[in-house]
């Protein structure tokens, strides 16, 4: 017997959702979410109809107004009702204003599960609920958030105040005891930036040894006129709980660095949500969720959070507007359903979340012109990548997008059993014109923009068209010679393109430059003193310079959960791990690891771990689930559960 809170499906996500898109705060202004958000329904009512065969006794639990109805007659919420022998139906009606209506229905018989109705007036579908709230004592409009705190910090006098080194970037609440006086405090996520009592993105007066300062992204704090090293200042760090599965020792000691602050940039950017960053947005990104999927995949393999952010980008079924205004963001959500299938092959979900799929889908669909190609509307956002592109008309990458969009919802309905031809048709249509339109057979790549007339090249469109395998290996050769490996193109310096980079060259067997860009690259900023992964990072810029973004000296996030690819690179390409059926069902080993001399590792999959240990030239391999297959210099060999394989 399972119980659980429940609510009105996806209603949970979005309410919180809503209330994560506004905490963005910037120099003592709150500012919520540029785009339209969604809240939960208010008025709910949760129906089920049981078929007794003796008398029994359920409550129905709630923190919100309501009451319940047994065939019509009327009971109190938090009441024992007694049901007789008999078909009864059971309606509860729960209602708030504010507040997330939800319920738990407590009895031997009568009690709350996945298998009630849960009705807004208008639809009638499947009870939402989660595993975080399964307690009668538990409250879905509370997150059951853990606390830590953090001590451990330098003290330094400095410009005529103290000047506070957590040592690392952490995401926490602050309180201060032992002063004589009232304070300032200037936040940073580098020394340059609270140090700038003026300019830093956070910074709060008036402070007592009773205040208590909400959560925040720091690693300094600078106290301007003030020098006594005896105050105390607590730092808790507010969380919730994710069990990171994975493990990597190697004998390169950046290459160990680089994956412990990959994991702590993810880390510290998942919590209820994939959030962009800690310090500036602190909201829901479309395209930041959909790289955080391949990185929880080979981190923490949590199944929840993925889907809790799938929802909340979605919002009810009507679509008001773009996924974050941004039409790019979108496609990537309609492509991360089927991503997460692949990962965990939970139908159920694919079940529950296809209504809002394919509403998505018909809206991205009404804005594509006659040859198939979607185009940017007012109010639109193409944004691709800051990278400088043509974007005169419609433009290749984001028919790349489109396409790739097209072949998620095929296959998700193909999963549920459902008709896809008209999807398939549109495919198909689109795939020829991309072809006849945007491929430069001279230049031997896909341009920007046929529609401007100056065949523009940038990486983009290129390596989507590579990862997404809609081209043969004779353009994809072309491509690696004429783009990615042609220093003229314009390079690449957000990580948020950098990994759909260096996905596409693995993917054609360019292991070796991968690893180095892991080194120079995502290297060069830890040589720096990074102790998270930068949002942006271009390693020709001082290091003044290097917080600078958006016009603003500290717009720059210095904790962006798009920065922590390598985690994915490594366990995809270098590992070689991926699902060969959806959930692991059965699953590929196919490792590249000439780059180390020793290593241990760990990586999660559905259900189990792969672990690794190189020592001496030789790789064993172990596995507690079956379905595995290694393979070997081509030679494909079955990796048994529970037994070691050395190669």
């Amino acid at each position: 017997m399972k119980k659980y809170w429940i609510w009105y499906p996806g209603d949970f996500e979005i309410h919180q959702g809503m209330l994560q898109n506004f905490t963005r705060e910037e120099r003592g202004m709150a500012w919520p979410a540029y785009w339209y958000v969604d809240d939960c329904y208010k008025n709910i009512k949760f129906e089920r109809v049981y078929n007794l065969t003796e008398s029994t006794l359920f409550k129905v639990i709630t923190h919100q107004k309501g009451y319940i109805t047994v065939d019509g007659n009327k009971f109190r919420v938090n009441e024992d009702i007694k049901v007789d022998v008999g078909e009864h139906e059971i309606v509860v009606y729960v209602f708030s204003s504010n507040q997330l209506p939800t319920v738990y229905i407590d009895g031997s018989v009568i009690y709350s599960d996945g298998n009630w109705l849960a009705n807004n007036y208008v639809n009638k579908r499947q009870v939402g609920y989660n595993k975080l709230f399964k307690k009668i004592t538990d409250d879905p409009n509370k997150i059951p958030y853990e606390r830590v705190t953090l001590n451990s910090q330098t003290f330094t006098v400095k410009n005529n105040g103290l000047l506070v080194d957590f040592g690392k970037e952490i995401n926490a609440e602050l309180s201060f005891s032992k002063l004589a006086h009232k304070i300032t405090v200037c936040y940073g996520e580098s020394e340059t930036e609270a140090l700038d009592t003026v300019k830093c993105y956070y910074k709060q007066s008036n402070i007592s040894n009773q205040t208590k300062l909400p959560k925040r992204a720091f690693r300094y704090l600078f106290i301007p006129e003030f020098t006594d090293r005896n105050i105390s200042i607590t730092a808790t760090n507010v969380f919730l709980p994710m069990k990171n599965v994975s493990q990597f020792i190697s004998d390169n000691k950046l290459m160990n660095d680089i994956w412990n602050i990959s994991i702590r940039t993810f880390k510290l950017c998942s919590d209820l949500f994939y959030i962009d960053g800690i310090k500036r947005d602190r909201w829901i990104w479309g395209g930041d969720a959909y790289q955080d999927n391949f990185i929880n995949q080979y981190s923490f393999f949590d199944e929840d959070i993925d889907k809790r952010t799938i929802i909340a980008l979605r919002g009810h079924d009507q679509v008001q507007q773009h996924i974050n205004t941004i039409v790019d963001y979108s496609l990537l959500w309609i492509i991360s359903i089927y991503n997460h299938y692949e990962m965990t092959a939970d139908k159920e979900f694919i079940q529950t979340i296809m209504p809002r799929m394919e509403i998505m889908m018909d809206f991205l669909l009404k804005q594509t012109n006659e040859l198939g190609f979607i185009y940017g509307r007012d109010g639109d956002w193409i944004f691709i990548d800051w990278s400088e592109m043509d974007k005169e008309g419609t433009i290749a990458a984001e028919q790349m997008f489109l396409l790739q969009s097209l072949k998620a919802i095929i296959a998700c309905k193909k999963i549920l059993g459902e008709d896809a031809e008209s999807y398939v048709q549109q495919f198909e249509k689109l795939k020829q014109n991309i072809l006849r339109y945007f491929w430069n057979e001279e230049k031997g790549a896909f341009i920007d923009s046929y529609e401007s007339g100056k065949n523009n090249i940038t990486r983009h469109a290129n390596i989507l068209a590579i990862l997404f395998d809609f081209i043969g290996n004779k353009k994809k050769q072309q491509i690696l010679s004429n783009v990615l490996l042609n220093n003229d193109v314009t390079q690449i310096t957000t990580p948020y393109f950098k990994f759909f980079e260096q996905d596409a060259l693995c993917k054609l067997g360019q292991l070796p430059q991968v690893y180095r860009t892991i080194e120079e690259y995502w290297g060069s900023m830890i040589r720096k003193g990074a102790t998270t992964i930068w949002e942006e990072y271009n390693p020709n810029l001082s290091d003044d310079q290097q917080y600078a973004m958006y016009g603003d000296p500290f717009g720059k996030s210095l904790c962006h959960a798009w920065g922590a690819s390598p985690v994915y690179l490594l366990g995809r390409y270098f590992f070689g791990l991926r699902p060969t059926k959806p959930g692991y069902k059965t699953f590929e080993i196919n490792p590249h690891l000439e780059k180390f001399k020793e290593l241990e590792c760990t990586l999660p999959i559905k259900d189990g771990v792969v672990k690794f240990n190189l020592k001496d030239a030789k790789l064993t391999i172990w596995t507690n689930k079956t379905g595995g297959t290694v393979i070997n210099n081509g030679i494909k060999i079955s990796l048994n559960k529970n037994e070691e394989l050395t190669i």
